[in-house]
């Protein structure tokens, strides 16, 4: 563990709460990463430490970035997991802001680490964000599911509970291992429409932002996130308007919505229309990593 300053020399947190989010597989349209990344900014978060990736990551996969640091000295940046800290806005509570990639390794092992910051912080709650992929239409509003420690905190915030059963990722780790460690956590989870998976979905991002305004009981400043969202949309709906396939994908899949038949997928074939989306839209420059 990259940890500068002993644990004597940790910050004296108040009530704090750690939200985490990973780039990667939990991460579609980058909903997660972008809306940890939004509140790291507009709460001004200082950096607090970093996971050494030595022992979690394939450097083949994730591989380090080279940067220049005064114009001519190059430096090694290596991808991994950051922690940082800032005061909730009108309080004197502390926020820990866990931000990283998905590890290739020893997923036990990291969440351990991530556990031992959780109890020499004195983290008293734990919220991790996830975006999955869903057959939902794009017009519609973004939903926002959940897992919550107990029925009560569930009800409480009015969380969609979550029913998904196979293969999970490191958002679902960590909130199991928060869980058996006696840590209250939850975990929220945007859907995304899944033939625009291959962009950065603003309109998911702000979703789950609202959610953590809604468990924080703070205000989240969105700031231009709200316009790239309806940027967003609109550029979707623009390249649906103009092929009559996806134009009536799409169509079938707002009518399933109103149904609420979500057993029943439309007659189309979905990889191929994800495919025609992520093709229009890096024409329009709005491309971006997969989720």
């Amino acid at each position: 563990m990259t940890d500068p300053d002993p644990a004597s020399d940790l910050p004296r947190l108040v009530d704090p709460v750690m939200i985490a989010a990973f780039e990667g597989w939990n991460d579609a349209g980058e909903a997660a990463s972008t809306a940890l990344e939004h509140l790291e900014l507009s709460w001004d978060a200082t950096p607090l430490a970093s996971i050494d990736p030595e022992e979690y990551y394939d450097f083949q996969v994730t591989r380090p970035h080279v940067r220049y640091t005064d114009g001519v000295t190059r430096k090694i940046e290596w991808m991994t997991t950051r922690l940082s800290v800032a005061t909730l806005p009108g309080t004197e509570r502390h926020v820990v802001l866990v931000s990283g990639i998905e590890p290739n390794l020893r997923w036990r092992s990291f969440c351990s680490e991530l556990l031992g910051h959780v109890e020499r912080l004195g983290v008293t709650k734990v919220i991790t964000l996830g975006a999955l992929l869903t057959d939902i239409p794009h017009t519609r509003p973004t939903t926002v599911s959940g897992i919550s420690y107990d029925v009560a905190s569930a009800k409480r915030m009015q969380v969609e509970q979550s029913t998904y059963q196979g293969a999970t990722g490191i958002v679902g780790v960590f909130q199991n291992a928060c869980v058996e460690a006696g840590v209250p956590a939850m975990s929220f989870w945007a859907a995304v429409p899944h033939y625009v998976s291959q962009a950065r979905v603003p309109k998911a991002a702000v979703a789950l932002l609202h959610r953590i305004e809604e468990v924080l009981d703070v205000e989240v400043p969105l700031g231009g996130l709200p316009e790239q969202a309806e940027e967003w949309e609109r550029t979707v709906s623009e390249m649906a308007e103009a092929d009559d396939e996806v134009r009536e994908y799409v169509r079938q899949l707002e009518e399933q919505a109103e149904e609420a038949d979500t057993d029943v997928l439309p007659e189309a074939d979905g990889d191929a229309i994800a495919a025609d989306f992520e093709r229009y839209l890096r024409r329009r420059g709005s491309g971006g990593g997969a989720g």
